[in-house]
């Protein structure tokens, strides 16, 4: 390791030790290293987004392309920022309407296919007997009482209070495997942190 990259190395080190001092109370290092990231990722977004949505889309097309058209989207955009003045806020709205509009048409289909019509194919599968089979199996026993516990129109209690509750037992599986998921992301994360001080260290002071 050089003697560059070992001085941004140990900068690193530092910082995830301040954020890591947050174990132990709210301190002045961990209130630094959590607003400079916060900062240096503002600045990088900004950047990265100028390089790869405004120049592209924007000068390119406009200054180079001569695609005149490229002008109105970008009036659009321009007119967001009269958010910030009180006289002139309401031009804001004309765009806001056109992004949420378009985004409703871009994202309605999408969701639609992604949540529901995926999810369906995906319980409609033929049944086999062998541990597949009984998986797909178990999956719409289980979609079909977590649809009955969301069902409000009738009361739950009998045969159908039983079959809601197996929902309800259903969902909190999925949930539970679902924060498990993120807890384990997280911890992947704090570990990977841990092997990144110990080769530091390693390579700082030796074996």
């Amino acid at each position: 390791m050089g003697t560059s990259e070992l001085l941004w190395n140990g900068l690193a080190a530092i910082l995830t030790l301040a954020i890591f001092s947050f174990l132990y109370r709210d301190n002045p290092f961990y209130k630094f290293a959590e607003r400079l990231v916060a900062g240096v990722s503002a600045g990088y977004w900004t950047m990265l987004l100028y390089h790869t949505s405004f120049t592209d889309k924007v000068i390119v097309p406009i200054f180079q392309q001569n695609e005149w058209w490229y002008i109105i989207p970008s009036i659009l955009g321009l007119m967001m920022w009269t958010r910030f003045s009180r006289k002139w806020s309401w031009l804001s709205r004309i765009s806001l309407a056109f992004y949420i509009g378009i985004s409703a048409g871009v994202a309605l289909p999408i969701s639609m296919y992604a949540s529901i019509y995926k999810q369906l194919e995906a319980s409609m599968v033929p049944i086999a007997f062998d541990m597949a089979g009984i998986n797909s199996v178990l999956v719409t026993i289980g979609l079909i009482c977590s649809l009955a516990y969301f069902f409000f129109s009738k009361e739950h209690s009998g045969l159908f209070g039983k079959v809601s509750r197996v929902g309800i037992y259903t969902l909190m599986i999925g949930f539970g495997a679902g924060f498990g998921l993120t807890v384990m992301g997280r911890i992947s994360l704090f570990i990977d942190r841990v092997l990144f001080l110990k080769d530091y260290i390693l390579a700082l002071f030796g074996a």
